[in-house]
């Protein structure tokens, strides 16, 4: 009883500290580190400076998936000085369920 205690353990905590890895992962695997990094500015900006400026925003989920999913929308604007005005492109080759959890993974950056 006690070995299934730890192993039932050892998996929660393996499956806390997966998401951060698996979710740059899928960052890469869709294209998204082409245009952004973790912690600095490449064409978009930092998602570490995207998580600070809508720290304690209820709203910025949906917004952002809005961006993910492309064309214009106000938030995009926010972020003129550091993208030239350059709007986000589509990207339709990510699932819907993808693009959430790269919102959350994104406002999740410290």
């Amino acid at each position: 009883m006690k070995s299934l205690s730890f192993i039932g353990a050892v998996v929660v905590a393996a499956s806390l500290s997966t998401p951060a890895l698996a979710n740059q992962e899928l960052a890469t695997k869709s294209g998204c580190l082409a245009c952004h990094a973790v912690d600095k500015k490449v064409i978009g900006p930092a998602y570490k400076d995207v998580a600070k400026k809508y720290a304690g925003d209820a709203g910025a989920e949906a917004r952002l998936i809005k961006i993910v999913k492309g064309g214009s929308n106000p938030a995009e604007l926010h972020w003129k000085e550091v993208t030239g005005g350059m709007p986000m492109p589509a990207n339709a080759h990510v699932a819907d369920a993808d693009v959430k959890t790269l919102v959350k993974w994104v406002l999740s950056q410290k």
